[in-house]
């Protein structure tokens, strides 16, 4: 028993939660970066709330449009409706530090000093954070593939994207580092 009282107090000492110096920057040296696994999950869960975000909006707009059915001559003005719709959302929540899957998984945005993102640097990243979707979509464009075809495509390419943030220094996403912001793990927040 008391060997394991030891042991419990020596992981709690400060040194041993500070992650080693490849992990974080030298500016944020109290600030771990989530796993990626931890990432991915954020990213899916993330994907599962813009569900609503789309539906909603999708609503909004074939009501106000009149739209009759998917393949409507307007289609393309509605997914142009919805990139500026994700933009909205993602700058907003990007510029105050979370959206709500960030929140779940304690993974908090911040510049690369450590300070809370502002809207312009929140909106580059929102435009670099299309390399994840983009190469693929357009490599496929000029074929006619199936969808499960493109689905393998996309979703092979989003596997690349997300492991090439091995090879960044502070393993961050690379549309991280071009847009000058960085992903940390946040305290949990209070239920108060």
């Amino acid at each position: 028993m008391v060997s394991s009282s030891s042991e419990v107090s020596e992981s709690d000492s400060p040194a041993s939660l500070v992650p080693p110096a490849s992990d974080v920057s030298s500016s944020t040296a109290q600030d771990p970066v989530p796993g990626l696994w931890r990432r991915m999950a954020c990213w899916l869960y993330e994907g599962m709330l813009l569900f609503a975000v789309v539906f909603v909006s999708g609503w909004l707009f074939s009501t106000l449009g009149q739209m009759r059915d998917a393949m409507d001559s307007r289609r393309h003005l509605f997914q142009a409706f919805l990139f500026v719709v994700f933009g909205v959302y993602f700058v907003w929540f990007w510029a105050k530090g979370q959206t709500l899957a960030m929140k779940t998984w304690n993974i908090r945005i911040v510049d690369t000093h450590g300070h809370p993102v502002s809207q312009r640097r929140a909106l580059a990243r929102y435009l670099l954070s299309w390399i994840w979707f983009l190469p693929p979509l357009a490599a496929v464009a000029p074929f006619k593939l199936s969808g499960p075809e493109v689905t393998v495509l996309v979703f092979g390419w989003v596997a690349i994207w997300a492991l090439l943030a091995r090879f960044h220094p502070q393993r961050q996403f690379w549309h991280d580092a071009w847009a000058g912001t960085r992903l940390i793990t946040s305290k949990p927040m209070s239920r108060r």
